[in-house]
């Protein structure tokens, strides 16, 4: 009798929990992303993978890039678990990797085609042989112009400008009167906002972070330089508020016809080529990144990646989103609804290679070009410790790059000379390095 009640309660059970299984056998994924254009094409488009995977449901969280950078490095370093799929760059990628913090991509379906990506993308995606994150694109950078503002001022654009070039022409083109403005770069605060830029400002420049044995070289000549050009061009032709701008921000000032010049990432030209995207569709052509003082304009590659933390309760399910979005299935989706010109660029090589994309995006071969020639040694001098032309691949840069980015802004605003701003970088950025151990 006993066995027989045992037995029925098991089998009760069993079928109880058969059926909180059943009704909770969906899996909801957490995605984490940063509010650009390409980001909200790929949340518009989701519902074909949740299609395709019918158990997998999204839930996104959209989020401003400083924000996102914080409330993700948080997550991930604390193993939190909040987030199944994290939008990062390919800086942290091999540091967050050689933490542990990131699954290793495997198992990607047999037609992904992981030889497909761009070599030097995929290798800044790696940490010792192994792909950590896949990319969803990938740029350099490039200078953006109104070809009509140039004719009916009877200006030029150099195919390679120097920066003298680009203040000359930028207050030619001034006229704040009609809100026209010379020039917009990024003044926002953020290592991954305005200091992407001026880094790489101050490379063309002929500056470094640091020598070769880590120390800090901030308050230097090539600094001077540049942050004295920076802050004087954006003060004399930029637009007001300045200190407010980063990648959209001016993006929209462009678009909208409110910039003469643009110098920033690549992956600006699909949305400016773009006629249903802009107002100067038509209006507007590019030229190489500006030179310095250096032969070589150094050109940055970054990419937005897609990637697992460790710490996701559903990461084979996330690898699933991983490799879907990033796959040339999602390329043919977006081409499909959104036109060849929209589709994630700086990627694969089967991209590039696509007569559609070449007619649609007359900017490919510029951009391709600029990628695989992006942060060579030769275009960097003197001699640097580290990788990275827009940042420096540490952990420590991160919290480095945005303390001296809001330093950099309070030249914009007035609030801080140049001189001072540099001298107080210099003095932080020393403390930090001799706590985390690098130079005594």
């Amino acid at each position: 009798m006993l066995k027989s009640v045992v037995g029925v309660i098991l089998a009760f059970i069993a079928v109880a929990s058969g059926g909180c299984e059943s009704k909770d056998s969906s899996i909801k994924l957490t995605i984490a992303t940063v509010n650009n254009d390409d980001m909200a094409v790929m949340k518009s488009l989701s519902a074909d993978f949740e299609q395709e995977n019918p158990g997998i449901h999204l839930k996104w969280v959209i989020l401003e890039a400083n924000v996102l950078r914080q409330r993700v490095t948080t997550d991930v370093a604390t193993e939190a678990g909040q987030f199944d799929v994290v939008t990062i760059g390919n800086y942290e990628v091999p540091i967050w990797a050689k933490q542990g913090w990131l699954k290793r991509i495997d198992d990607l379906p047999a037609d992904y085609d992981l030889d497909d990506l761009l070599e030097p993308v995929r290798e800044s995606v790696s940490y010792r042989g192994e792909v950590f994150a896949l990319p969803f694109y990938a740029e350099s950078a490039m200078t953006f112009y109104r070809t009509d503002l140039f004719a009916k001022a009877g200006l030029q654009m150099p195919d390679r400008p120097t920066y003298a070039d680009i203040a000359r022409l930028a207050v030619k083109l001034n006229d704040p009167a009609h809100q026209q403005y010379g020039i917009c770069l990024r003044g926002k605060p953020g290592w991954g906002e305005n200091m992407a830029f001026v880094t790489a400002l101050v490379h063309a420049f002929g500056g470094q972070w640091f020598d070769p044995q880590w120390h800090v070289t901030i308050d230097s000549p090539p600094w001077h330089r540049a942050i004295g050009y920076y802050s004087d061009l954006l003060r004399t032709a930029g637009p007001p508020g300045a200190t407010s701008n980063g990648f959209n921000e001016n993006l929209v000032l462009f678009a909208s016809g409110h910039c003469a010049m643009w110098i920033d990432a690549t992956v600006a030209a699909s949305l400016l080529y773009n006629a249903k995207q802009t107002q100067i569709a038509g209006r507007v052509s590019y030229a190489a990144m500006p030179t310095g003082e250096d032969v070589e304009a150094p050109t940055w590659l970054w990419s937005w990646d897609l990637a697992v933390p460790a710490a996701s309760k559903h990461a084979e399910a996330a690898m699933k989103f991983v490799a879907w979005a990033t796959s040339k299935h999602y390329i043919r989706l977006v081409a499909q609804a959104r036109g060849w010109i929209s589709v994630p660029p700086g990627t694969r090589y089967s991209t590039y290679s696509a007569s559609e994309y070449q007619r649609a995006a007359p900017f490919s071969g510029f951009v391709r070009a600029a990628i695989d020639t992006a942060d060579r040694p030769s275009q960097v001098l003197p001699p640097r410790p580290n990788e990275g032309v827009q940042f420096v691949a540490i952990p420590e840069f991160q919290g480095i790059g945005t303390q001296v980015g809001q330093l950099m802004a309070a030249t914009l605003s007035g609030e801080m000379s140049v001189d001072a701003a540099l001298k107080e970088s210099q003095a932080t950025t020393q403390r930090t390095m001799r706590q985390a151990g690098y130079a005594r």
